[in-house]
């Protein structure tokens, strides 16, 4: 398995990937698991060049974007300060694995971002980090199918889960699954069509 640490993000978002990288459009599943949430407070967990977190600011969130990789933070903040929206997001750079927030927020989301912990660890983690009445989204790589070597996502099985896995997590009564689902799409990277096997699960915290 990848030692996923801050050397290794700090070369996966070295300059040229991350130009590349800010080409790919928000995840499908970001507009559609929070169309039903009220706006409010979110943490874009593992923010990488701030694809999501800008939709987010766009779309009214008061933002906390996080990520290990000083490298990724500074082209997603510059892309924030070229739309207008930097005024919305606050920028922390951080091990997710390790920080110790002092707040929670009202929605928490992470789209494929690895810690050196393993996935279910990671989720655990965060669904701590959210506030009473709140959601926790996950977006990850699917279990058994994250690809074949012929394309740069190709990743261990200790970086993916299943939805099963994942619901396991939130046995509590306080916890609701509100959605947790397989789906396979394709996006273009490197003049190439790669194929993603996505997890999506969303999860509520509290009692309605």
């Amino acid at each position: 398995m990848p030692e996923f640490d801050k050397i290794y993000w700090q070369n996966h978002w070295a300059p040229a990937k991350a130009g590349r990288d800010q080409s790919l459009p928000v995840n499908p599943y970001l507009p559609a698991e929070t169309a039903p949430l009220a706006v409010g407070s979110v943490l874009d967990a593992g923010c990488g060049v701030g694809t999501e977190t800008l939709w987010l600011a766009e779309h009214g969130w008061r933002v906390t974007a996080a990520d290990i990789s000083s490298t990724a933070l500074s082209t997603a903040r510059q892309r924030a300060t070229d739309a207008g929206l930097d005024n919305r997001i606050e920028w922390v750079e951080t091990d997710l694995a390790r920080w110790e927030p002092e707040r929670r927020w009202d929605l928490v989301v992470t789209a494929y971002a690895h810690t050196d912990t393993g996935q279910l660890t990671f989720y655990r983690r965060l669904s701590s980090w959210v506030a009473p009445g709140g959601t926790l989204l996950i977006v990850g790589h699917l279990h058994g199918h994250h690809g074949n070597g012929r394309h740069d996502h190709a990743h261990p099985d200790e970086a993916t889960a299943t939805p099963n896995a994942i619901a396991k997590l939130f046995t509590d009564p306080l916890w609701r699954i509100d959605a947790g689902y397989e789906n396979v799409r394709t996006v273009h990277r490197h003049g190439k069509a790669v194929p993603l096997h996505d997890v999506v699960v969303r999860a509520h915290y509290g009692r309605p």
